[in-house]
Formats: structure tokens, C-alpha cells, sequence
């Protein structure tokens, strides 16, 4: 019998006896380091992980999956199945590449190798995106040959260098892509057993602010408290971005009193995701789902000045820092860039001089939530789950969906996938919890189904 005559508890059953493939695939993938700059990993890498990926889905049922080279270099990895007579298309999206490990020694166990351990499976990859690969491939193994839509498929290799490879080849080969849904598998649920889907991608704008007060160090005994230290001028400067008192981003010309209408998130369950320090109080107003998701936030990423160890009794003639701002939906991100480049130069005290040098921008995103594709998706995770499928923001940016958007104005975008707070995504000892994989897989499997069903009534 067809796998898509099957009832649900049977379509159960078959992911279920699925499920050590998929930790095969998923232990196979995980070995692979796909980091896609060159300067931590080879080229090959990443190569070898496209190839499995088309391989994979070669055989599982998709046809011409072959490696198509962007404009950044990489290969996305792109293949279809026609849709039946009547029926609807549907494009799966996923990443092949990773984020690098960052510092080896905090992992528990080795990052290229999927390890088991209380119940979830290590390895960096296991979730974001790989996780999402080996749920595309359930979904449709599980499904067999009767696939009820058309399917394309698109594994991007650069998403985490976030370089724009696929966004500017899906601007040229926008046929490629053309589909009535469109499922981008790089976010997941709010928790583990909570179906989820994500409606709401805050935008980013980084910049790069410099403070030069010096021609060059002079010895701090000899000029020390008239000379104009750069790195205090800099810690002046930031300072200003926070309210004092309760810590929320505070930047002139921009709107920090959002709310968010979705799911919420549970402030102490907030505290443990995300390792806060008992005693430590957690920054900004309004709700935690407000603060995520519905109003900028900064944060300092780095900053260039003189080292501790090494240090000498010198005043500082220059220091920079590295600022990223994110960008709810609502806020025009080229518009917040220029809010937050006035706002550095404004903050400069002794009239240090500053020069702040952008780098990328990304447009903040939300869905709309009111058609059938959604429709159909809301059964299918009362079914997996047996309860209604949430709504959830997501703090990170994902720039292809802007893209797909303005180039499939009519499609359905749909961001959900196997990811939850606990998998530690770009951190060390990211994991995944297996169950996510299975149920998520069933939830992919039975919205293919129902969706094509309902498009043939």
C-alpha cells in the first residue's frame, strides 16, 4: 500500500521505524566540518556535504538534484518532483553548512562526531541545519512514492556566513523556486513537544564605530588625566545605546515599546535557555516575548583595544567596537542603521573623533498567517502534538525570506523545523533532541499530504 493511504498512527509508525536511518544520516553528516569560510576549513568540506545531500534526496524520490554554484561561490543544492495533476507545489528549504565550533575545549564530547548522551544527540550541525536535512528525508521516505504535491527542494551552503550566495541566485533562476508553500526549515519549536511555527524574523544592521583621540599612546604617568583616553571615550559611547537603570536598548530615533501578540515566553524558563547567572537580572521591560521579538535590540560583539596580559602604561590613542542591532518587523533596517550611526557620533564626549563603517543589513520579516497552507499546518501539528500549534518570534535573521517574499508575493512562508531553545544552536555542545526530529518529520509528512489534498477538493 502507499505510504500516503496510510493512517496517521501508521505514518507514525513508519517515521518511528525510520528513525535509526536517521541517526545513520545524521551521524554521517555531523562527521562532515561543512564550514564555509576557507579560512578555518577546506573548500572540500563543504563540497563533499552537497554532494551527500544529493545523493540523499536522489534517493529519496527527488529528481535532477545537482550542486548549482551562487554568486558567493557555494553550491546549493537543488532538485524537484512534478507535482499530480491539480496538485500544489511545495519548496523545502534547508542549510548544509555549519557554524565552526569555537572553542573545542568547552565541547563535551568531539563536535564532528554525533555523540548520544541523556537522551539527545551532540554534535555540532545536530540541529541547525543538518537536524532539518535528515527531517526532510523522513518525511519523504516516509511517504514513499505517492507524494500528493509537486516538490522542489534548495540546500543553501553559505547560510551561516550569511554572504548572500542563494538569495542573489534565486533573483536570477526565480523559476527554480516558484511554489505555492514554502517551508524554510531553519527555526523550530518553542520547546520540545510544543509545535511551532516561527512568524516573525527581527532584521540586523552591524556596524563597525572607531574613536581615535590621540596622534598616537603616550605614557599615562607623563599625560595621564588631560590626554582624552580613546577606550574610556568608546565605553562612554556604548554606554549610551542602554537605559542605565533597566538595561533595554535605548536609541535615539528609534521605537523601543513594541508587544508581541504570539506565544509568550515563560521568564524563568527564558533564564535557563539562555545560562542567565543566578542574581544577574534580566535587561529591558515588558514581557520577554516583547524584548525578543518585538523591539530592537543591541549588543556589543567585539571590541579592539589593547589586551590585559600585555598591556602597558600607556593611554589608548584608538579603540572600535563591533555593534549589531536587531531589528523588529515594523522597523525599516537601513532606516535603524542611520538611527544608530547618529546616535554613536552624537554619544562622543571631548570631541573624540568617530567614524562608524556599516556592514550588513537585513529587512526584519513576518508571515501571513491566514491561508491553506498554514490551515494545514495547523492540523497537523494538533495531530503530532495534541494541541493547538503555537506562534513564536524568532530573534535571528534569516535574509532568503525577504527575498522569496518580494519574488513570490502569492506564496505561503512557512519557517518551522526541529530547533528549540535547549539545542544550543552556534554554541559548543549543540544537540538535538531525537523526538523533535521524529515528530516534526510527521508533522512535514502529514502537511504534504493534507495540503495536497485540500488543493484537489
Amino acid at each position: 500500500m502507499p505510504a500516503s493511504d496510510c493512517e496517521p498512527d501508521e505514518l507514525a509508525t513508519r517515521i518511528a521505524e525510520l528513525m535509526p536511518r536517521a541517526k545513520a544520516d545524521l551521524t554521517e553528516l555531523v562527521a562532515v566540518p561543512s564550514v564555509a569560510d576557507p579560512r578555518q576549513y577546506p573548500p572540500e568540506e563543504c563540497r563533499k556535504a552537497a554532494q551527500w545531500v544529493a545523493d540523499a534526496f536522489t534517493e529519496a524520490g527527488l529528481h535532477d538534484v545537482h550542486l548549482a554554484e551562487t554568486p558567493d561561490g557555494s553550491h546549493a543544492v537543488v532538485g524537484h518532483r512534478p507535482a499530480p495533476a491539480g496538485a500544489p507545489t511545495v519548496l523545502l528549504y534547508c542549510h548544509y553548512d555549519v557554524q565552526p565550533p569555537l572553542d573545542d575545549a568547552a565541547w563535551k564530547s568531539p563536535p564532528f562526531t554525533l555523540t548520544e548522551r541523556d537522551g539527545r544527540w551532540y554534535g555540532r550541525g545536530t540541529a541547525d541545519c543538518k537536524g532539518n536535512i535528515v527531517m526532510h528525508l523522513t518525511a519523504l521516505r516516509a511517504l514513499g512514492d505517492d507524494i500528493p504535491v509537486g516538490v522542489k527542494f534548495v540546500a543553501e551552503g553559505s547560510e551561516e556566513q550569511g554572504t548572500g550566495g542563494l538569495e542573489a541566485y534565486v533573483a536570477e533562476y526565480p523559476e527554480q523556486f516558484l511554489a505555492d508553500a514554502l517551508l524554510v526549515c531553519d527555526t523550530g519549536n518553542a520547546a520540545v513537544g510544543t509545535g511551532t511555527a516561527t512568524t516573525s524574523l527581527r532584521g540586523l544592521t552591524n556596524v563597525v564605530v572607531t574613536v581615535d583621540t590621540l596622534a598616537g599612546e603616550v605614557h599615562s604617568g607623563m599625560f595621564g588625566g588631560p590626554a582624552p583616553d580613546a577606550l574610556a571615550a568608546l565605553v562612554q559611547i556604548l554606554s549610551t545605546l542602554r537605559d542605565p537603570e533597566t538595561g533595554a536598548t535605548r536609541i535615539d530615533g528609534l521605537d523601543g515599546a513594541g508587544t508581541w501578540e504570539g506565544a509568550g515566553y515563560d521568564e524563568d524558563r527564558f533564564r535557563a535557555d539562555a545560562g542567565v547567572l543566578d542574581g544577574v537580572r534580566l535587561t529591558g521591560t515588558g514581557s520577554v516575548a516583547d524584548r525578543l521579538w518585538a523591539r530592537p535590540a543591541v549588543t556589543v560583539l567585539g571590541i579592539d583595544c589593547p589586551p590585559v596580559v600585555g598591556s602597558s602604561a600607556s593611554i589608548p590613542a584608538t579603540a572600535r567596537a563591533r555593534v549589531s542591532l536587531r531589528v523588529p518587523p515594523g522597523t525599516d533596517a537601513d532606516a535603524a542603521r542611520r538611527a544608530l550611526t547618529a546616535h554613536l557620533e552624537a554619544a562622543a564626549p571631548w570631541g573624540a573623533r568617530v567614524r562608524v563603517e556599516a556592514e550588513s543589513t537585513g529587512a526584519p520579516f513576518r508571515a501571513a498567517t491566514d491561508g491553506p497552507a498554514y490551515a494545514a499546518l495547523g492540523r497537523a501539528m494538533s495531530d503530532v502534538y495534541g494541541r493547538p500549534m503555537e506562534f513564536l518570534g524568532q530573534g535571528g535573521s534569516i535574509p532568503l525570506c525577504n527575498v522569496l517574499a518580494q519574488a513570490f508575493p502569492r506564496a505561503e512562508i512557512i519557517l518551522m523545523g526541529v530547533e528549540e531553545p535547549q539545542c544550543l544552536i552556534h554554541a559548543p555542545n549543540e544537540s538535538v533532541d531525537p523526538s523533535e526530529i521524529e515528530h516534526m518529520a510527521h508533522v512535514e509528512a502529514l502537511f504534504l499530504r493534507a495540503y495536497g489534498a485540500a488543493a484537489r477538493r
